[in-house]
């Protein structure tokens, strides 16, 4: 699954495993760091001095454990990792075993079991890094995920996300509809910008997302609870989205500074109400950066 960061790869894909097998831990991290043993096995040094190399005292990855399972196993951002680790997959994919030279006899493969298979994922933005070798790419199949652009659509999303993040810290969610409606415009209109822009340093770094919208908004939320008012405000709102998109000071604000200063500052003179104090709190925010 490739998309931009935030599109809820890693949600759907960790859904997808406990649908099918009832089970989405089998999951390797990808990161520049990752290596060959943390995809196959390796050992418990401890065990291999004491009795030697056995079963016993073999460690195996959540992809071999999935093997033996016949369970789905998971490979996060797997454009991260380097080549000679992602070819370690090629096999596994094809043959549908690891080999273990180190033990012998029928201890010495490991078989997957069926219903064993693999979800990747990988960020569009790093597609880049380390791309796939043509080999492996012809054992995955390509699934786009988009930014959710309907308003209807991603209205429902954040509100159902946002309000399944604070139950866990035992809030309610009380959003008013109308600074619900500001924050998707805001977005709305920040990708606009995004895609009319002719150079890097015009972009915001973040991917402007539905999950940076939850982000933004639970930041808000436990944010008016904790230190404000016990409610959510438009300037509180403001803040909260102006820090959580700042990533590359000064380039981002400077690029958010004149978004504010045009977009925000047209809806707060044509609708007023509550984009006045939603274009107030953004400034005080950057104001406080600088």
């Amino acid at each position: 699954m490739i998309g931009d960061p935030g599109t809820g790869k890693s949600w759907l894909a960790e859904l997808l495993a406990a649908a099918v097998s009832r089970n989405s831990t089998h999951v390797v991290q990808g990161t520049a760091g990752t290596t060959e043993d943390q995809i196959k096995y390796s050992w418990n040094v401890a065990l291999v001095i004491n009795k030697g190399q056995s079963q016993e005292s073999l460690i195996p990855s959540p992809i071999m454990t999935a093997m033996r399972k016949g369970e789905m196993g998971r490979f996060e951002e797997l454009t991260r990792c380097t080549s000679d680790v992602q070819d370690a997959l090629i096999s596994i994919l094809s043959e549908k075993y690891i080999s273990i030279p180190e033990l012998s006899g029928g201890d010495g493969v490991t078989f997957a079991k069926p219903g064993f298979n693999i979800i990747a994922t990988a960020n569009s933005r790093d597609r880049g890094v380390n791309d796939l070798s043509t080999a492996l790419k012809r054992r995955f199949n390509f699934v786009q995920i988009p930014i959710v652009t309907n308003k209807k659509t991603e209205k429902e999303i954040v509100m159902f996300r946002t309000a399944e993040l604070l139950a866990r810290n035992q809030f309610e969610v009380d959003v008013p509809p109308s600074l619900l409606d500001i924050l998707l415009q805001t977005f709305a209109d920040m990708r606009e910008a995004s895609a009319a822009a002719t150079s890097d340093d015009q972009r915001l770094e973040s991917s402007l997302s539905t999950a940076e919208q939850i982000g933004v908004l639970e930041d808000a939320v436990l944010h008016g609870q904790f230190f404000g008012q016990e409610k959510l405000d438009p300037e509180t709102l403001a803040r909260s989205l102006v820090g959580t998109l700042v990533r590359r000071i000064p380039e981002d604000i400077s690029v958010i500074n004149k978004f504010w200063h045009s977009v925000v500052e047209k809806h707060a003179k044509e609708s007023k109400g509550e984009w006045t104090g939603f274009l107030q709190g953004g400034k005080d925010a950057m104001s406080s950066m600088k």
